[in-house]
């Protein structure tokens, strides 16, 4: 029979064995658990999932809208602070790390020799002083003296000329009545003693005219000696020219010395900080030798390397989304200020030929210059920065 059969391969199977109490619970328990933990593995793989998509659409997202690059820092104008002079320092008025104004004194040079000088051609200069006055004096004097006598000279000659231009006349007079004298007395109209007056008459003149003709050539001979005596004042022009001009170079020496005391003190050009010292007090410093560095904190911007395929996309003003490695819970933003003309690899003090004929071409990184304002100094010079820069807006 059927049944019978079947019964007896019921009866052959092996009886299930038991492992206690523990087993038969994990027995029955197995099939309830594994629903759970299916559907938290799913709920993992949705959340990374997600988290990928989020992360990976933001960052596709800044691709698209933004430049970024991490080569960027913190610039500042670094003013190296030199000496014009040379000399032992004698004081030190600042360290590293002190806040200056335009004007403060950072060190002194010792300037005893350089006021000497500064005393020395101070007296120099009184002394061509009192000797340009005195040989003012001397001219005035000889001005004075010698247009008195060319005066006088000068009437003496006028009068001589007078007496000689007023004879001329009776001269010719006399001549023309000795001339009329004789031709009468040969013809027996004078007799001789009226012929002897005619001719007595001319002598008497001639004399006189030759007498006031040599008053006229000594008169004129001493207004010569006058006008030479003149010529002393042009003398004394010249050296007067010359003490000026030898003055005006004593005040030219004067004042690079004094030039040279004012350098000996050394003043802050700008408004900052110190941010190093080179010097000690007591060391000799020479021309062009480096003092101090400083820099005017609130003066500074942000230089950013940009690769030279993105550079197209950058625009003056566009707005700059910064973070500084310091301070990476504060945000900061900026402006591009400027971009580069020129590559940063163009202004490598050693060049890079290519002789051999291999090349490897490297994408090149153009400066951009980022404008920053201070935040309560917190921003220091050599600060690395990441940049991202805005490009949504023209």
């Amino acid at each position: 029979m059927p049944d019978d059969g079947a019964d007896q391969k019921e009866k052959k199977l092996p009886a299930p064995k038991t492992e206690g109490k523990a087993g038969t619970a994990e027995a029955t328990d197995f099939s309830p658990v594994r629903g759970p933990r299916k559907v938290l593995r799913l709920g993992v793989i949705v959340t990374i999932l997600a988290v990928a998509v989020f992360f990976g659409g933001r960052e596709i997202t800044n691709r698209i809208n933004y430049v970024y690059t991490e080569d960027s820092r913190i610039e500042a104008d670094l003013i190296i602070v030199s000496s014009r002079v040379d000399g032992w320092v004698t004081s030190l008025g600042v360290t590293e790390g002190s806040t200056i104004a335009v004007g403060n004194v950072l060190a002194a040079i010792d300037s005893r020799e350089s006021k000497l000088r500064i005393v020395e051609l101070e007296a120099q200069i009184s002394g061509i002083d009192a000797q340009r006055i005195r040989l003012a004096a001397e001219r005035r004097l000889v001005d004075e003296q010698t247009a008195s006598l060319y005066s006088s000279e000068r009437s003496q000659l006028d009068a001589a000329q007078v007496s000689v231009s007023s004879l001329l006349p009776q001269l010719e007079l006399a001549k023309r009545e000795v001339r009329r004298a004789k031709s009468l007395f040969e013809r027996k109209v004078f007799s001789r003693r009226q012929l002897d007056q005619a001719e007595t008459a001319h002598q008497q003149i001639d004399r006189e005219n030759r007498m006031a003709v040599a008053k006229l050539k000594a008169a004129s001979a001493k207004l010569k000696e006058a006008g030479a005596e003149r010529v002393k004042l042009e003398v004394l022009d010249g050296d007067l020219s010359i003490l000026k001009h030898r003055r005006a170079e004593l005040v030219a020496q004067l004042e690079n010395q004094k030039l040279d005391l004012a350098d000996r003190t050394i003043k802050s050009p700008v408004d900052g900080v110190v941010d190093k010292t080179f010097v000690k007090v007591g060391e000799y410093v020479t021309p062009g030798q480096r003092l101090a560095l400083v820099h005017d904190p609130n003066k500074i911007w942000i230089k950013a390397n940009i690769k030279e395929t993105q550079i197209r996309k950058l625009k003056i003003g566009q707005r700059v989304v910064l973070a500084v490695d310091a301070y990476p819970e504060d945000s900061f933003e900026g402006r591009v200020l400027s971009i580069g003309n020129a590559a940063t690899s163009e202004f490598a003090l050693l060049p890079s030929p290519n002789p051999s004929g291999n090349f490897t071409k490297i994408t090149q990184r153009l400066p951009v210059r980022i404008a920053l304002q201070q935040n309560g100094g917190l921003l220091r010079p050599g600060m690395m920065v990441e940049v991202n820069i805005d490009i949504r807006n023209p």
